[in-house]
């Protein structure tokens, strides 16, 4: 399963909000729904996400296995 905590923890630790990504960046209000909903998402947002951030995939998205 992919999880998208570590990205609200990026969020968090470059003091940047989800108001200012949609406002400020233009990201999709949308895409912030699906991430919250762990809905998957494209590779192209994924590396529009690490751009706006200057961070790493890993910063945005991790893999929990299944039990």
């Amino acid at each position: 399963m992919i999880s998208y905590a570590p990205f609200y923890k990026t969020l968090l630790s470059k003091n940047i909000t989800e108001y200012q990504l949609i406002f400020k960046h233009g990201f999709s209000a949308n895409i912030l729904h699906r991430m919250k909903h762990s809905a998957p998402i494209t590779t192209k947002t994924l590396d529009t996400l690490c751009f706006i951030l200057k961070c790493s995939v890993s910063d945005v998205l991790e893999y929990i296995e299944d039990e």
